[in-house]
């Protein structure tokens, strides 16, 4: 049986809120002494940081919503994403840039129900920057309302991307930088995709693209849209596949960039074989 919607999704806000901050304060105290482990096939770091920020959130969200489901990077990778109530969790997102001391590295966390985004929360401690966003309510910096840019010219569009881990897929990474690099004024690779979209979603950066996992913008991609960005996908997806929830294939853009951006994406991926022709 479906549970009642919320009367508001504020509370929600308020949690991830504290808990970002919360878990913020304590990957900035645990960074001064790292202990770095890999795990997957062996190329993937992660720190004892990560695992107390997903620990402290995770639990923080179970006591108040006992209810509630979690998908988090750490501690709850593989747990189900349909169901009514559902918080997702990426405890640092950026973690080869926390583990070598870089600033881009943030918390980030989001509600979504019955599948769509509710409540967000980016959460840059090195920065001194929150982002946050409410469904239908707005995007903030700090608590002050932000606004992705207006730029309708591809060439003066700072594109902002990453780069996997697995080393399989040069040949595709290429082919679609070489896009971004020929058609747009630069690129940048800050390696956080939640900051990244959330630049996208404050106007420091006009496009965003990469494969990431759900946890990495499940809080993003809603801060950006409520800031005025499109998000969607270079390419189409199933029927059965939910958007706001599917991490393959983002593309998050300043609306009037946004067809021109995908018709590109999508030419260097027939052209390096990804996709069939």
């Amino acid at each position: 049986m479906t549970n009642a919607a919320p009367e508001s999704f504020q509370p929600m806000l308020d949690l991830a809120l504290q808990l970002a901050r919360e878990a913020g304060t304590v990957i900035s105290q645990m960074r001064s002494q790292l202990e770095i482990n890999f795990k997957y096939d062996g190329s993937e770091l992660v720190t004892q940081a990560d695992v107390a920020a997903d620990k402290l959130v995770s639990e923080g969200i179970q006591n108040t919503f006992p209810d509630h489901n979690l998908l988090s990077e750490e501690l709850g990778p593989e747990n189900p994403t349909d169901c009514d109530h559902l918080w997702i969790i990426d405890p640092i997102d950026g973690t080869v840039n926390y583990a070598h001391q870089h600033y881009q590295a943030a918390v980030s966390i989001a509600y979504y129900y019955q599948g769509e985004a509710k409540a967000a929360v980016v959460h840059c401690p090195f920065l001194n920057e929150t982002f946050s966003a409410l469904a239908g309510q707005g995007a903030w910096l700090n608590d002050q309302p932000i606004q992705c840019s207006t730029k309708t010219e591809l060439h003066r569009a700072l594109v902002a991307t990453g780069f996997p881990y697995s080393k399989n897929t040069v040949d595709h990474l290429m082919s679609r930088l070489r896009v971004a690099i020929s058609h747009c004024a630069d690129v940048r690779r800050l390696g956080s995709a939640a900051l990244d979209m959330c630049w996208v979603a404050c106007g420091r950066m006009d496009i965003y693209y990469e494969n990431v996992k759900p946890w990495d913008m499940a809080a993003a991609q809603l801060i950006a849209r409520e800031a005025g960005a499109r998000f969607g996908h270079i390419h189409p997806l199933a029927d059965d596949e939910n958007a706001e929830l599917t991490s393959t294939n983002v593309l998050l853009s300043t609306p009037a960039l946004f067809d021109e951006m995908q018709s590109l994406l999508r030419q260097a991926d027939l052209d390096s074989g990804a996709v069939a022709k």
